[in-house]
């Protein structure tokens, strides 16, 4: 531990031990627990931003206490949300929902047939906005049978439709009172959902206020209040916590915890917090842009050596303490068709060192970094840099890779600077993550042909073609031997140009209170379930 981080620790402990002294008695002794204590406020490393729904700036887990799809995927299957019940045709191209009758948005406007058909349609109209979900170029139309009943008809079957409608965004549902001019693409005057959770007040850059949904369908939720509050990561917001100005921090939509590993395993050590975590969600990997010609990430060989050479036992127990497992391939071993035989790639100097050598990356003696034909062997990797554990990951890899000649200049940035590196391929290496349980593996094998995504590091790959032409048959496929053959293919071919290269299975880490009851997760890493929560 830095001196400075135990300093901050032993401050942090002192002024626990302080509080419990002179508030502790007071509560005890009235049997009632202050407004405070029933206030959740957990640190943010952004703002909420826009909460459109059918938009992507917003926070998704601010978005996911606001706004509720007509299903859920869950640990069981797909499940009843705001659909009570549904039937798929027999050709698969006409999904038949029943909806519940007891529902109303924040707003106090009726939840009905007409209320998803303009949702729906508001999606449609901006389409291309959404080309990454599949389903959105499936859709045909919006029906409405009857009040409580609606239908939508697709353009051929597709088997993940249930799983990409029961996504945070875009296929959920606000209120039509808050379209502008009947539509939400450019714009929405409200933000009125129907989930447990309405938004009361927001100061952008510094916090967002919800408050619980007495008429929630679902039942009022306990904790009446949740603040989102902006912090920098790291001390700033371990000094926050020690303030007692947030009391709760989690995973964010991006993957990032805004204090690290080593400060979230003091704090449980302390008996006022407790550290909870999910099974594995996702998988945490570099992206290597196959398609960027003047770049030696271009070559699968330069992609392999790099996989050969992270230590990924290294990065889970000694910079993650154990919290994520090392994972040797694009998804964990719990993800639908990820049981795939695979060419094992562990780590190995030795074998990265000979791949280089023998595909002409030459080490001349006294030498730093390899050459060839007068190029050095040099890429820029970037990380969000507003995760402390993304920028220690990409430091040891940094120095992995120069053991085998190679030179990593690190960057980090925020996170829509990021995605607009992915979008326009103006990047080497980035740090990423699979889309997690509930979307895969169908979300992230689509995203391998959304140039907003990852279309930049699969199109230089030799089998391009047919790895798309594969995707495609996959997502329309009835057959489950036949969809199992094609995932397998498709997994086959990433893995073997080294194009997705894993390092830890992840998933949600929460920093909580020890008097939070109730804390669980939902099978989507980017939501959190605080209606199930309470405090005592």
């Amino acid at each position: 531990m830095t001196r400075r981080r135990l300093v901050l620790f032993s401050a942090f402990m002192a002024a626990m031990v302080l509080l419990a002294g002179c508030s502790g008695s007071k509560d005890a002794a009235e049997g009632t627990t202050s407004n405070q204590e029933k206030e959740l406020v957990y640190a943010a490393t952004k703002d909420i931003d826009d909460m459109n729904p059918h938009l992507y700036a917003g926070s998704m887990p601010a978005q996911g206490m606001v706004y509720e799809s007509l299903v859920e995927n869950t640990e069981e299957g797909i499940k009843p949300l705001l659909a009570e019940s549904w039937e798929i045709s027999a050709d698969g191209q006409v999904y038949t929902f029943h909806l519940r009758k007891d529902v109303s948005f924040h707003d106090g406007e009726p939840f009905n047939a007409e209320a998803v058909k303009k949702n729906i349609d508001a999606v449609q109209n901006n389409k291309q906005k959404h080309s990454w979900i599949k389903l959105s170029k499936k859709i045909v139309e919006c029906k409405v049978i009857d009040e409580y009943t609606v239908a939508l008809l697709l353009s051929e079957p597709y088997y993940p439709a249930l799983s990409e409608l029961s996504m945070t965004r875009p296929y959920v549902f606000i209120s039509p009172q808050n379209f502008i001019n009947g539509e939400t693409k450019d714009g929405v005057a409200g933000y009125n959902g129907t989930g447990p959770y309405a938004l009361k007040a927001h100061e952008k850059e510094k916090y967002a206020t919800f408050e619980a949904n007495e008429n929630y369908w679902g039942g009022a939720p306990k904790i009446k209040k949740i603040t989102a509050k902006v912090l920098p990561s790291g001390e700033t917001t371990f000094l926050a916590l020690q303030k007692g100005e947030v009391n709760t921090v989690f995973t964010d939509d991006r993957g990032a915890v805004s204090i690290d590993d080593e400060a979230m395993n003091q704090l449980a050590a302390s008996g006022n917090y407790q550290l909870v975590r999910s099974k594995p969600m996702n998988t945490k990997l570099i992206v290597a842009n196959s398609s960027k010609k003047d770049s030696p990430v271009s070559e699968a060989t330069v992609r392999e050596a790099i996989w050969y050479a992270i230590d990924r036992e290294s990065i889970s127990r000694d910079l993650l303490h154990g919290n994520e497992k090392p994972a040797d391939a694009l998804f964990s071993p719990n993800v639908n068709y990820a049981h795939v035989d695979l060419k094992k790639r562990g780590y190995d100097v030795g074998k990265a060192n000979q791949i280089l050598d023998e595909s002409g990356w030459k080490w001349e003696a006294g030498g730093e970094v390899r050459t060839k034909a007068g190029n050095k062997l040099a890429m820029e990797f970037y990380y969000d840099s507003n995760s402390p554990s993304q920028k220690t990951q990409a430091e040891f890899i940094q120095n992995s890779l120069k053991e085998i000649g190679i030179q990593i200049k690190i960057i980090g940035e925020e996170s829509p600077s990021i995605a607009n590196r992915r979008k326009t391929g103006n990047y080497d290496l980035l740090y990423s993550q699979t889309w997690g349980l509930a979307y895969d593996p169908q979300t992230t094998i689509s995203a391998f042909t959304d140039v907003s995504y990852n279309l930049h590091a699969t199109r230089g790959i030799a089998k391009a073609d047919e790895l798309y032409k594969k995707i495609d048959e996959v997502m329309v496929s009835s057959d489950e031997k036949t969809r199992k053959s094609l995932y397998a293919d498709i997994l086959t071919i990433v893995h073997d140009e080294a194009v997705f290269i894993p390092l830890t299975h992840g998933g949600v880490t929460i920093i909580a209170p020890a008097n939070v009851k109730g804390i669980s997760f939902k099978q989507t890493q980017y939501e959190l379930p605080f209606e199930r929560m309470s405090i005592e």
